[in-house]
Formats: C-alpha cells, sequence, structure tokens
C-alpha cells in the first residue's frame, strides 16, 4: 500500500501534522481518518457483492 513512501517521508508527515492540527486533535483526526477508510472498505464491498449478485442474477435468468 505505501510502496512508494519510506519511514523518513512518514516521519515528515506526521510532523508537519502534529504542527497543523497540534497534540490535542491529533487523535482524533487519527480516529476519523481510520473512520473514513473503513467505512470506504465496506462500501467497496457492498458494490462488489451487489454486482456479483446481479450478475448471478443474469446468468441464472437466461439459462432459464
Amino acid at each position: 500500500m505505501f510502496s512508494g513512501i519510506g519511514v523518513t517521508e512518514l516521519i515528515l508527515i506526521l510532523v508537519i501534522a502534529l504542527v497543523v492540527f497540534g497534540p490535542g486533535k491529533l487523535p482524533d483526526v487519527g480516529r476519523a481518518l481510520g473512520k473514513s477508510i473503513r467505512e470506504f472498505k465496506n462500501a467497496e464491498k457492498n458494490i462488489i457483492e451487489d454486482v456479483t449478485v446481479d450478475e448471478e442474477k443474469k446468468s441464472t435468468s437466461t439459462k432459464a
């Protein structure tokens, strides 16, 4: 996932985030980011399941 980002770049990003958001807000920002990623993955999974179900319905209706 982070194939192009090394340790130095991650540390730099964390330092910039710390300066921008401050130490008090940083946990909230991380929590919100994690929740957003989790919701995106769930939505992606639901879309894939819907497409799979639709394809199965199409294949069974053309066979009958």
